[in-house]
């Protein structure tokens, strides 16, 4: 089990390292073997063939390249501030409807454990799977 100071810490400080685009913030919530889910690594790192990756070198690879390229014009990364939690479970959701209008629809799943992630998968809504066609369709 995690403190609730813990997974505040970690919902708190994962937006702010990626909106602010910090590196070395980021990465330093993840365990050292961590697991990471999501298809935007396929859009972002073309010579994967899945969207996993394990351990904390690639998975600093993958935010690397994708700060890089993160803004859109659907990148507001706007939340409802309500998250929910369990001690070993995090989970909130960026809502594709914002007060400044839609956005890249996405519900963030992270494992906690001894206060880092341990796994964390990123589930699409419907506009973000459209962004991440067209991009994949770019791309062949």
């Amino acid at each position: 089990m995690n403190t609730d100071a813990e997974i505040r810490h970690i919902y708190e400080r994962w937006h702010e390292a990626v909106r602010g685009r910090d590196l070395d913030g980021l990465m330093a919530l993840y365990a050292e073997d961590a697991v990471l889910e999501t298809p935007l690594i396929i859009a972002t790192l073309r010579d994967r063939a899945d969207g996993r990756l394990q351990g904390n070198a690639a998975i600093r690879s993958f935010f690397q390249a994708g700060l890089r390229t993160l803004q859109t014009d659907l990148g507001r990364w706007y939340r409802t501030g309500t998250f929910y939690a369990n001690g070993r479970q995090l989970v909130w959701e960026y809502p594709r409807e914002t007060p400044e209008g839609d956005q890249v629809d996405l519900v963030e799943v992270m494992d906690i454990e001894h206060g880092l992630i341990a796994h964390h998968r990123v589930y699409w809504g419907w506009v973000g799977f459209r962004l991440l066609s067209a991009a994949m369709a770019r791309a062949a």
